[in-house]
């Protein structure tokens, strides 16, 4: 299925951000802000900025240090016994754009907010949205030449500038050949996916099928369905075998 590209802007590109931004490290909010600017690095997605009048002083390791190639100075954040090694990277006055702005790297910290809303993975880009739609469509999928799914009541999620997935109904796959994983991904549009492998007679198809048990509310509709790795397994779409789409998402 095509996708949909976003804007691709000259980078990087900034604009500001109206919510409230929070960072949880430690059990302290290192970042409690309404002046956070997203920035956009790359075309993927943007990340947060702040103003550098927003530093968490009080939360900085004072043997930060000058990365004299990059033009910028890196702190630990440091909260209790709890230590997170160059978290913040603040952008000298030679860096154009981001000038008088500093980063905090996203995994660093324990958890982020958007208003009172847990946010996973990284900023949401509000240039992209995601829909599921309930479909007819026959789907079918094979794995290792074994139906593992077939179903006329799917749900399609489509999610600006990636692959529409597809989601089906657990009664509708083959679950005795699923093997829990304990590998798990985030998204801030979906939320916390689970793994299962596929266990056939010839191999193990490791984390090959993610669901959500708690999806977020704009996703709430996928909740205990299964999508199976398009890149990885054979899928026929009403009796019309599929190209595999290039890129994993």
């Amino acid at each position: 299925m095509a996708t949909f590209e976003p804007p691709v802007f000259n980078k990087p590109h900034i604009e500001h951000c109206f919510k409230r931004v929070r960072a949880l490290f430690g059990g302290a909010f290192v970042i409690d802000t309404t002046k956070a600017k997203l920035v956009w690095e790359h075309k993927f997605y943007p990340q947060y900025y702040f103003p550098n009048s927003e530093l968490p002083a009080q939360f900085l390791d004072d043997g930060s240090k000058l990365v004299p190639t990059e033009g910028v100075t890196k702190f630990d954040v440091v909260v209790g016994e709890k230590r997170a090694p160059g978290a913040i990277i603040v952008y000298g006055d030679l860096i154009g754009e981001r000038a008088g702005l500093f980063k905090v790297k996203f995994d660093s910290m324990d958890m982020w907010y958007e208003e009172d809303e847990r946010l996973f993975y990284h900023p949401k880009d509000p240039y992209k949205r995601v829909d599921v739609l309930q479909s007819s469509r026959h789907v079918r999928v094979e794995i290792d030449g074994i139906e593992m799914a077939n179903t006329q009541k799917p749900r399609l999620l489509f999610e600006t500038g990636l692959h529409v997935r597809t989601y089906i109904p657990q009664t509708d796959c083959k679950v005795g050949l699923l093997v829990p994983s304990d590998h798990h991904t985030e998204c801030p549009y979906k939320g916390v996916a689970n793994y299962y492998h596929v266990q056939t007679p010839n191999k193990l198809a490791e984390n090959i099928v993610w669901w959500y048990q708690n999806p977020n509310l704009e996703c709430a509709s996928i909740n205990g369905f299964l999508s199976f790795y398009d890149e990885h397994v054979d899928v026929w779409i009403d009796g019309e075998k599929q190209t595999r789409p290039k890129t994993v998402s």
